[in-house]
């Protein structure tokens, strides 16, 4: 034996260790099984009618292969499937009447199909030549070779360019597009260009050779587009019997594939759900395939039982991405309607899974009805049945509300779409209609399990909104995840300011590949240049981050969310990175609008450099001042203003934003820089401009100083900082400190690590205090507890004061005027008018009143 082929067994031997036997077996199987094609050919010659005919049930069959394949294309003639399909006519005329729009530009992607041009993931006008060359990616120029599956190295690009881009063509999601122009038209030139087409594909693709057999995924999703294609083109004359038999052979010939290289363990995540998807929809949907029960019941059983594994308890996708928990989403919502039609009865988890999923996906939607691409985007659809764009995914959340029939669901997604009269047809799209849509109960959530906090100050499209990340990096290799713990995304005022740039391409270009999920690429800071996790190859990571989160708290006023991660603790001067986030929501007294408060800690002994960034969106101009970076777009803006222990340097700097795979934009990243040592902390303020506001009042002035805590004199060397806002009538406080310090400010004393007031005309409203014990406002009120609290909330309107407290058990509270109330999470107090304190203690009832001045 040479010393290359030793090498190459101790490898294999090596990667057996610590696998279960059931992997070992499902291993072995899998490997055998190529190599029984590869050598012996099994599988690799298009199926003869007698295999066909032996592929229908017997009660099935009709003569021969051609004549059974036509039985099964008149069942579906006249008894279709999907619900959307039964009331064609129906269906058409109301497209006609309500979504004309949608109507006529899927009219234009179909005449486009005809001609052969293709409008791929971001890739717009695509060709692959006349015939199509079904194995090119017009992106790279690179043709991979018709040899079998197993030896392309789809993953080199140096062999296949970008491999997405073949295989996005190669799911046929046009084949979906003229099926539905021939409904809405009847004009057999969609059918013709359907049969020559596939005809194409066969032709082209024999079993198991090629690219397009490399992937089950791939296979599964070309499936599901070709039984929607023959449901589509059940009624035209171009589906012959030689065509339809050979169309059934190779959806079996790919079922049977699929069946064989399940990713159990090659890739346990959206490939293995999607190809189980794939197997129950050949059996839902063409039960006179002697396999259907089989594949039914297979596709179930891995759907069934990776959805705890696949959607967590609090209803996140483990993968950490958005765009495969909207893969996910759709994946079950098809396996729900799927079901229902084929009378299957689902476990209760079923629905329940898919609930929680589609909760997390109607709170992350922006106030524009976007969703951020947080971690991997692969720009591909389950089901194109409407062009819409790639981070719209309120199509799937209406589909959801149609099922389940919930209103605050309807509330984000907005009017029927296309897609659900497509899907479920007339009857859902009627009931649909007649939900009665409902604001969602609450507006902020922690989906703690997945690491992600929503903030939001209300559900309407002029409402501010951000979305923080402090999960674990990913799952499995991690391969969807990005460098991005403690990033956050941020709207203002229903205008989205601040991105996730998203991923762009997977293996088209490696250095691109890394840019876009490195840290850099994130609205968090790095130290001393690397990013927190470290990539190595396309799916991979050698070094990851691990993030915890410390707090949140969602109050009327305000968000407050606190979290780490020990990214820079591979340092040689180990640096743990601790932000802070005070969101701030929309006062109707103030004028000053939503903002956010951002506040980075680190830990440190030597001398690092440090980075923050801060990614806007495309097409918004950015100027640099001494300590503040201004965006403007139309007549909105954002201040981002900046201020540290040591001295920060700001500047704009170029980036790019990628809405969808294969495409991006240059857009600006505001970028302030230091270089600090020992520990340190960077406070910066998020202020919008509303296209309301009068300019003049823009950007808010912003004062900030240490202040000693006896004659309020600035002094050096102070741990704690004072920020002051300015905005006409408006002023707000902010006192920082690394520790529970005594902290003072102009009006305002506190102990503890944050504290926040608001006074509208001199007079105070609203403020908090994060982690401390003291909380006073000169002239106003005085909060003590003999413990630390987590969060105390402060609001006082109209004679009323009300406090929200967190982990607290007892406090004394005394006030300048005396109020006519005191409500102590919701318990209410009624004073008398000359009572100046008071002291409430928590029993086991809730809050009591236990003493008063």
């Amino acid at each position: 034996m040479t010393y290359p082929m030793m090498a190459n067994r101790i490898a294999q031997l090596e990667k057996l260790r610590g696998k279960s036997l059931r992997e070992i077996r499902v291993r072995g199987r899998q490997e055998l099984a190529k190599l029984n094609e590869r050598i012996l050919g099994a599988g690799s010659a298009e199926m003869t009618d007698a295999a066909l005919l032996r592929e229908i049930h017997p009660a099935s069959r009709n003569g021969n292969g051609e004549g059974s394949a036509m039985l099964i294309l008149e069942r579906i003639r006249s008894a279709p499937f999907f619900p959307s399909l039964y009331h064609r006519e129906e269906a058409s005329a109301i497209i006609k009447q309500r979504f004309p729009a949608e109507r006529l530009a899927l009219l234009d992607r179909a005449e486009q199909a005809i001609s052969g041009r293709f409008d791929l993931l971001g890739f717009s006008n695509l060709s692959f030549g006349d015939p199509i060359d079904w194995r090119f990616d017009p992106t790279t120029d690179k043709r991979t070779p018709l040899v079998h599956w197993s030896k392309i190295d789809y993953l080199d690009p140096s062999v296949a360019g970008d491999k997405k881009v073949t295989w996005e063509l190669n799911r046929h999601a046009h084949f979906v597009t003229l099926g539905q122009a021939f409904l809405l038209t009847g004009d057999e030139r969609f059918a013709e260009a359907f049969t020559s087409q596939a005809s194409s594909w066969m032709d082209s693709n024999p079993p198991k050779l090629g690219i397009n057999w490399a992937s089950s995924l791939e296979l599964s999703f070309r499936v599901i587009a070709w039984i929607w294609a023959l449901h589509l083109f059940a009624a035209s004359d171009r589906l012959t019997p030689k065509f339809v038999s050979r169309f059934i052979k190779y959806l079996v010939a790919q079922g049977r594939h699929i069946e064989s290289y399940l990713s159990h363990y090659f890739s346990p995540n959206t490939h293995l759900t999607g190809e189980a998807l794939g197997l129950f929809y050949l059996g839902a949907a063409l039960p006179e395939l002697g396999r259907a029960q089989g594949w039914r019941d297979a596709g179930l059983n891995v759907l069934v039982e990776r959805l705890p594994q696949h959607i967590r308890r609090d209803g996140t996708y483990f993968e950490q991405s958005s765009y495969y928990h909207r893969y996910t989403v759709d994946f079950y919502t098809h396996l729900v309607v799927l079901a229902r039609a084929a009378s299957v009865k689902l476990p209760r988890e079923v629905e329940e899974g898919l609930s929680l999923a589609l909760d997390h996906l109607m709170f992350i939607t922006r106030p524009d009805g976007t969703t951020p691409l947080y971690g991997d985007d692969d720009g591909g659809r389950l089901l194109t049945l409407n062009a819409r764009r790639a981070n719209d995914f309120r199509d799937t959340l209406a589909a959801g509300a149609a099922l389940f029939g919930r209103g605050d669901w309807k509330f984000v997604a907005g009017e029927a779409p296309v897609e659900t009269l497509w899907l479920l047809g007339p009857e859902a799209l009627a009931s649909y209609d007649q939900i009665e849509a409902s604001e969602p109960v609450e507006t902020s959530r922690a989906f703690a399990e997945g690491g992600y906090f929503v903030m939001r100050d209300g559900w309407s499209k002029q409402s501010s909104y951000m979305l923080v990340d402090c999960g674990p990096h990913g799952s499995l290799s991690c391969g969807h995840a990005h460098a991005d713990a403690l990033a956050f995304e941020y709207a203002a005022e229903g205008r989205t300011w601040l991105v996730d740039p998203g991923t762009f391409t997977y293996t088209g270009d490696a250095s691109l590949r890394d840019m876009f999920r490195t840290t850099e690429a994130h609205n968090t800071v790095t130290v001393d240049g690397p990013p927190q996790s470290v990539p190595v190859g396309p799916f991979a990571w050698e070094h990851i981050a691990r993030s915890k989160t410390k707090e949140f708290i969602a109050e009327k006023a305000f968000d407050y969310f606190e979290g780490s991660h020990h990214g820079y603790e591979r340092l040689d001067d180990p640096v743990l990175h601790t932000r802070s986030l005070l969101f701030l929501k929309r006062d109707d007294q103030s004028e000053l609008s939503a903002f956010v408060v951002v506040r980075d800690q680190f830990s440190a002994r030597k001398q690092h450099d440090y980075a923050l960034r801060y990614h806007l969106v495309p097409g918004c101009s950015v100027n640099a001042g001494d300590n503040e970076i201004k965006a403007t777009e139309s007549d909105c803006g954002l201040s981002i203003s900046a201020f540290g222990e040591s001295e920060l340097k700001p500047r704009v700097e170029d980036g790019w934003a990628s809405s969808c795979y294969g495409q991006r934009e240059s857009a600006p990243v505001a970028l302030f820089e230091a270089q600090g040592e020992g520990p340190q902390q960077f406070v910066s303020f998020l202020i919008p401009q509303e296209p309301r506001t009068d300019g003049a009042l823009w950007p808010p002035c912003i004062e900030e100083g240490p202040r000693d805590a006896q004659e309020g004199a600035a002094t050096e060397g102070r741990p704690y900082r004072a920020y002051s806002i300015r905005a006409g009538q408006a002023h707000a406080l902010f006192l920082l400190s690394e520790q529970a310090d005594e902290l003072v400010g102009d009006g305002l004393t506190a102990t503890g690590s944050m504290a926040w007031a608001r006074f509208i005309a001199g007079g105070f409203t609203r403020g908090c205090l994060i982690a401390g014990k003291r909380f006073e406002v000169a002239d106003c009120i005085a909060f003590h507890s003999p413990t630390t609290v987590r969060c105390c909330a402060f609001q006082i309107d109209d004679g009323q004061i009300e406090i929200t407290i967190h982990d607290g058990r007892q406090f004394d509270l005394s006030f300048y005027n005396p109020p006519n109330r005191i409500v102590v999470n919701n318990s209410s107090f009624d004073l008398a008018p000359d009572c100046l304190a008071a002291q409430f203690a928590l029993g086991g009832a809730g809050w009591k009143l236990v003493d008063k001045d």
